[in-house]
């Protein structure tokens, strides 16, 4: 049998992590986790098409019903909403953030919690937005460090939200590009984190991109590589390259934006295949109608639980 914590026996791991860790892993060695963090950075855009999913206590329901194996969210919503599950779903504690309202191209994300008050309600994990590439990363580096520190110093997971961000971000080929994607996740393992949570990486739609100097030479050409294959041989080469710039530390696949049932069975494919630790889907959740939801929650976890690596 599969040994489920196989995900963090070949890097150090605090017996305070791996306690805590042992929470949110599946016996299969996987997890997926249901994040809720959005409304803070999106506003309350998010009551479309499905206004029910306003209602915390919907959402808590639905990790609790849906099985999942942690619901991420921010302070407010833990102390008001997932306290009243009585522990039955483990609290990923979100202790940074930021609106939409000023201009995203010096985004910086503060915080709205701290580490102690994740070990006071007895979370299995924080998790922290790092923006790679921001021109606030003077600010956001050291901010990061000092929430690294303390959860050293409590034993406490640190999932690092791995999101490039900016306007140099925007020039050099976009938020969702693999130059990006995986330049961000590489930083969020030199920073110390004990699990990645990133997006699938798509092909740059920047204009100019393999002319540009700016570019390293060497993502300009593995650009053109991944955009001469097919689709699918592409998309499964871009998975398979963010978990291999996190060097052994897990990774978490984001859903990002909601797209369709069938987008969304082959992005769980190539991640599955690339190696992922888990999934931490959220608006591809709450944002379908609650059968639905339970639907696509039960068979990416039926999924995850036939891993065979």
């Amino acid at each position: 049998m599969k040994d489920p914590m196989r995900f963090f026996k070949d890097r150090y791991y605090s017996p305070g992590e791996m306690a805590r860790l042992r929470q949110i892993v599946r016996k299969s060695g996987t997890t997926m986790i249901l994040p809720y963090d959005q409304f803070i950075e999106h506003d309350n855009r998010h009551v479309d098409p499905n206004p029910a999913a306003a209602d915390p206590d919907y959402i808590c329901n639905l990790a609790l019903k849906g099985g999942y194996n942690a619901v991420a969210i921010h302070y407010g919503l833990a102390k008001r909403y997932w306290t009243k599950l009585a522990g039955a779903v483990p609290l990923l504690l979100k202790i940074n953030g930021k609106t939409s309202i000023p201009a995203q191209d010096n985004p910086l994300s503060v915080p709205t919690a701290f580490v102690e008050d994740a070990v006071r309600m007895g979370a299995v994990a924080v998790g922290y937005t790092l923006y790679y590439g921001s021109p606030r990363q003077d600010e956001d580096l050291p901010q990061l460090a000092k929430v690294r520190a303390e959860c050293d110093r409590f034993g406490m997971p640190l999932v690092v939200w791995a999101y490039p961000r900016g306007e140099f971000v925007e020039k050099k080929g976009g938020k969702e590009c693999s130059y990006l994607i995986e330049s961000a996740v590489r930083m969020a393992v030199e920073m110390g984190a004990t699990v990645i949570k990133a997006n699938l990486p798509v092909a740059t739609k920047v204009s100019g991109y393999f002319e540009n100097k700016e570019v390293p030479e060497y993502y300009r050409k593995v650009e053109k590589e991944l955009q001469a294959m097919d689709a699918k041989a592409q998309k499964w080469e871009r998975a398979r390259r963010v978990v291999a710039a996190a060097q052994g530390v897990p990774v978490l696949f984001s859903g990002g934006d909601k797209v369709s049932d069938e987008e969304l069975q082959e992005n769980v494919n190539a991640c599955l295949d690339a190696g992922c630790f888990g999934f931490i889907f959220g608006r591809n959740m709450w944002k379908r109608e609650w059968d639905k939801a339970i639907e696509l929650s039960d068979k990416f976890q039926e999924m995850l639980d036939q891993k065979k690596s």
